[in-house]
């Protein structure tokens, strides 16, 4: 299937200029060929699954050609289990996006026609599959970059009332992360001399990569090769940092995720915040190892706090929207806490490669679960936000499941996903990474299963608050979810229960690059 994710990556940049080429008088047309795209390039996506060896080693589907000689930067693509599960996660919530945003977009009455919207939506979509899949820095950097740009103005443009100031936190706190980013790999380029993510981890797993940093090339004299290294570590950790994002980095989100349009903030949670994830195991954990090593216990500290604190810091939101924004980052801390700890182990690990595989297990299969749901959980505020007016706030409600049951029923099977109640998807993940972490890293997982309470907590708040107790005579002509509405939702709910059940459908194609990313792990 020779240049399928070259096609893959264009077509929905081809889309968005098509579908913004049709201008505000082919509002519904521009919607329809955005949706198009959207499913064609879900195809693409399926086709790519079932191609997909798992039993292969290495990168498939590849594609490499010469591009900026002088610098040593080529076009090179390709995806293993990684990134295949990305790939596909975001061709399915983009068009899941895509459907969220039909009604109320139309109704709007700003000047901003949707035909740009749903333009900037395929550019972001296009941005997401090239981050995934390119192999090379400079080539990588261009999409990572791509997708930010989209995304600012779709909070700008159609976000709320704090739209603003929201929209302009997000881009100075991502662009900062870009520029730090930017500075490390120019260095490690002056250095190494090639952009190349595999060459780099070939040099780093030698022991040769330190030694280069120290050659008089870089200028800086006064540091040994590995202190050079790790300024260079926490440069390019602070960019994916601020992206996932691990605290004390994280405060844009909340903001960001509760302006921006509902289908916005899905892309956002259930696949741009997977970039910064995608950033540590693809970059920073091949090529970074030794002071993923040397840091280990502070971050292992950081992604206590941003499993704690989330928590925490969700059940005090009175906002939907936030309350699932702060969770979206406390299922993303258990990510981080599998990450991190297999960087080393401790004594209760009697065989640390089957442990390490565990969690990288975990964290793959929870990546993919965690944009699924929180995803469609978005979809479900944005539902509830077009039968009241507007309204999202927890104490709003009261008693909605008498007038709405199918509505409260579905939500609710994407709550107890996202809690992580067995049979639904949402559980394996994150028993797969304690799993794999209790051995690991014994202290640091104890303390993160605080975590686990708290969203159960606040988590089962939201369902009584908003579902049960006696009906608010407000909502007691609130429709139900219509037979359109039931059909749309029906695919994401059913994978829900299918990973739940059968895990093995995503874990049977990562775990032979997992099991690739543990042979490389130097300690």
């Amino acid at each position: 299937m020779n240049g399928l994710l070259s096609i893959l990556t264009f077509l929905p940049l081809v889309g968005g200029i098509v579908a913004i080429g049709l201008g505000p008088d082919h509002r519904r047309m521009a919607r329809g060929v955005a949706l198009g795209v959207s499913f064609a390039a879900l195809a693409l996506a399926v086709a790519a699954w079932m191609h997909f060896d798992p039993t292969a080693s290495g990168f498939q589907f590849s594609e490499q050609a010469e591009w900026i000689p002088s610098l040593n930067v080529e076009y090179r693509v390709g995806v293993d289990g990684l990134g295949l599960i990305m790939v596909l996660l975001t061709a399915l919530v983009t068009p899941m996006a895509m459907l969220a945003s039909g009604d109320r977009l139309f109704a709007s009455p700003r000047s901003v026609g949707p035909a740009l919207y749903f333009g900037l939506m395929l550019f972001l979509e296009s941005g997401l599959f090239g981050t995934f899949t390119a192999l090379n820095f400079i080539h990588w950097f261009l999409y990572w970059e791509l997708s930010l740009i989209p995304a600012f103005f779709l909070v700008r443009l159609w976000g709320g009332p704090r739209r603003a100031a929201a929209a302009t936190q997000f881009f100075l706190y991502t662009m900062v992360g870009s520029v730090a980013l930017l500075l490390s790999f120019l260095a490690i380029y002056l250095a190494a001399g090639t952009f190349d993510f595999g060459r780099l981890a070939d040099l780093a797993r030698d022991g040769q990569l330190n030694a280069l940093l120290a050659s008089p090339r870089l200028g800086w004299y006064s540091l040994t090769g590995r202190e050079l290294a790790t300024v260079i570590f926490a440069g390019a950790l602070l960019g994916f940092a601020v992206k996932v994002p691990l605290m004390p980095f994280h405060t844009w989100l909340p903001a960001t995720y509760a302006e921006a349009p509902s289908g916005t903030t899905m892309l956002l949670t259930g696949v741009m915040s997977k970039m910064g994830l995608y950033g540590f195991l693809r970059i920073l954990l091949p090529i970074f190892p030794e002071q993923m090593h040397w840091l280990r216990k502070p971050l292992l500290a950081l992604a206590i706090l941003t499993i704690l604190f989330s928590a925490g810091a969700a059940f005090a939101q009175k906002d939907l929207k936030r309350v699932f924004a702060y969770s979206s980052i406390n299922h993303l801390g258990y990510c981080l806490l599998g990450i991190f700890a297999v960087t080393g182990y401790g004594s209760l690990a009697l065989t640390p490669s089957i442990e390490q595989a565990a969690a990288l297990n975990g964290v793959l299969l929870q990546m993919f679960n965690h944009g699924l749901t929180a995803a469609t959980l978005f979809w479900f505020v944005a539902m509830i936000e077009e039968r009241s007016g507007g309204l999202r706030g927890v104490e709003d409600f009261g008693g909605v499941r008498k007038v709405a049951p199918v509505l409260c029923g579905l939500m609710g099977i994407a709550l107890f996903s996202s809690l992580g109640l067995p049979g639904l998807n949402g559980f394996v993940g994150e028993f797969l990474i304690f799993k794999g972490t209790f051995p690991l890293a014994t202290c640091s997982s104890s303390l993160s299963v605080l975590g686990l309470l708290v969203t159960a907590i606040f988590l089962l708040t939201v369902l009584q608050r908003v579902f049960n107790g006696p009906l608010n005579p407000k909502w007691s002509s609130m429709p139900d979810l219509t037979w359109a509405e039931r059909a749309m939702l029906a695919a994401p709910i059913a994978l829900m229960f299918v990973l739940g059940i059968y895990p093995q459908l995503v874990l049977g194609v990562v775990d032979g690059t997992v099991v690739q990313m543990v042979k490389q792990l130097p300690f």
